[in-house]
């Protein structure tokens, strides 16, 4: 099984069918984003504080790591920063080649997997922004590994990622409203099926997913060097059964600190 492959096909197809979080960024936000009035999200609902970057963007070398979708890269290139967008989709890369275009940015889009960089140098970038997207992977260790190794010193790593909480209730139960416990963490949507559904699964356009403990995703990051400086919450807005009870997403602003 090919998770990348068919994960990457997946969400071709999720921008064929326009799915919400497939969308792009208008061009008013691209024009308040080249007078400094701007905001990105790496999880649902939440945008990421300014105080998590730095003062000013100009010049920044920023890499957006499974970041494709034409929303955060374009915002931080109006903003002044140079861009680099990876992620797994072709499609996805080719919302932020639009708006690029649109609007006058200079964005480099590359199609690759978030747990191999071994096309950037090391200490190539000043920040890393990472949307919720280290789900579709099923160990996540090479990503804080890699991260750690293209980001120069005190270079800043921006995370969203989902609690594991999510992933412990029934999938079906859950689009109908109820919360019913049925998985274990860590998770993989095809843990519980049959040969034959597994089989079905990945003749289908629907993403693998995987459930990584908080240990994975928080310590995970510290093993690789990084110092955690900030942590947020956030959650479906209300969309979900699960908001009413816990938040659904973290995200985390980590800086790499050299070790002599």
């Amino acid at each position: 099984m090919n998770t990348v492959k068919h994960n990457s096909k997946a969400w071709d197809k999720k921008v064929e069918d326009g799915v919400s979080y497939t969308k792009a960024v208008s061009k008013d936000i691209i024009d308040r984003s080249k007078l400094g009035d701007w905001c990105i999200t790496v999880t649902t609902e939440k945008p990421v504080p300014r105080r998590w970057f730095p003062e000013s963007l100009t010049g920044l070398k920023v890499l957006c790591l499974a970041s494709g979708g034409g929303q955060q890269g374009p915002v931080l290139a109006a903003a002044g920063a140079d861009v680099t967008v990876m992620d797994i989709s072709k499609k996805q890369l080719e919302n932020d080649e639009m708006v690029a275009k649109a609007n006058n940015l200079s964005l480099t889009a590359i199609q690759g997997d978030m747990c191999d960089l071994s096309m950037f140098s090391e200490g190539e970038f000043d920040l890393i922004v990472h949307p919720v997207a280290n789900v579709f992977v099923e160990d996540i260790s090479p990503v804080w590994k890699e991260a750690s190794r293209v980001l120069k010193d005190r270079g800043i790593l921006i995370s969203g990622f989902t609690n594991p909480l999510l992933f412990i209730f029934d999938d079906e139960e859950d689009q109908k409203g109820n919360l019913v416990v049925s998985n274990r963490i860590p998770y993989s949507t095809l843990d519980s099926m049959t040969e034959k559904e597994k089989s079905d699964y990945l003749m289908s356009d629907e993403t693998i997913e995987f459930g990584h403990t908080l240990e994975d995703q928080i310590q995970g990051q510290i093993d690789e060097g990084f110092v955690i400086t900030g942590l947020y919450e956030d959650d479906f807005g209300g969309r979900r059964p699960i908001d009413t009870y816990i938040k659904s997403f973290v995200a985390t602003r980590a800086v790499k600190m050299k070790v002599e």
